[in-house]
């Protein structure tokens, strides 16, 4: 399998984003990490992309690894990273794929680079904060519903939040998922505290923008959309993948019926196949 490339991206505005390229041809794959997570490519999925012919290309989300802090970014913030890195890497089109948190910043990408995406796949992802008719919190995990509802009160009560919380937040995986972790997807341990050497700061800025208006609307995704999401889901509830898929034209919504929110990561690679057989299809205009 061919080593990742790692390199460091200097932005108009003199950041710096930490990209991570598995450096083959074929069809560019940009992933999108959780929270809090860095941005290194599920490894995983790395030989099954290698053998569908994608290509990951990742970054660590501002504010964690190797990239520069940038306070109060909203969702689409992530449109713009991802062109910068595209023109770095003299890439055209390109598929996105996010997990978690990272489901957002895929779909925003989607969005607003509708002549660059060709295919979005969103994994346990959130709906916005103001989705009209989702009662946001319904089926959230007690300690989910406090961050962001902390997070929703502002800056300064979300710090206070986490500075009193401190280690205590409970995901409330169920045992799907704790299964998930005991095997292969154990790999996100890895991801996880990659991103705890950045302390909080990162976080709260995740938790700060999926609360506040994410800067574009879901229903203007043109792109080929799967959604992937865990029937049992107690970070993000299967309603917000219900309310992307009914807000967003011609999106596929596939359920595990049995997994939540990291165990459903297990289906991820007929995703895969399926973001390989869109890259084939004529591109839409």
């Amino acid at each position: 399998m061919t080593a990742m490339i790692e390199l460091d991206l200097t932005l108009p505005d003199g950041a710096t984003l930490h990209v991570y390229d598995a450096g083959l041809g074929g069809l560019p794959l940009f992933w999108h990490h959780g929270t809090p997570n860095t941005g290194a490519p599920p490894a995983p999925l790395l030989a099954a992309a290698e053998r569908l012919g994608l290509r990951w290309v990742s970054w660590d989300r501002p504010g964690y690894g190797g990239s520069s802090a940038r306070p109060d970014r909203p969702v689409s913030s992530a449109a713009r990273c991802a062109e910068a890195v595209a023109g770095a890497l003299g890439l055209g089109r390109f598929a996105v794929m996010g997990h978690s948190g990272g489901g957002p910043h895929a779909l925003a990408c989607a969005a607003l680079l509708p002549d660059r995406v060709v295919a979005a796949v969103a994994v346990s992802s959130l709906a916005p904060y103001d989705a009209e008719g989702l009662d946001y919190t319904d089926g959230m995990c007690a300690s989910g519903v406090a961050a962001l509802m902390s997070a929703a009160a502002g800056r300064p009560a979300k710090e206070a939040h986490d500075a009193a919380h401190g280690e205590e937040y409970d995901p409330e995986f169920t045992a799907a998922d704790l299964a998930a972790l005991g095997g292969e997807w154990g790999w996100f341990g890895s991801v996880v505290n990659a991103a705890a050497a950045s302390g909080p700061a990162p976080a709260i800025d995740d938790d700060l923008a999926y609360v506040r208006p994410w800067g574009f609307d879901p229903a203007d995704i043109a792109a080929p959309t799967l959604l992937l999401h865990g029937g049992r889901d107690r970070i993000a509830p299967l309603a917000h993948a219900r309310w992307l898929a009914d807000r967003i034209a011609g999106a596929e919504l596939r359920v595990g019926e049995q997994d939540g929110h990291l165990s459903i990561m297990r289906g991820a690679e007929a995703a895969l196949t399926w973001v390989a057989e869109q890259g084939r299809q004529p591109q839409r205009r």
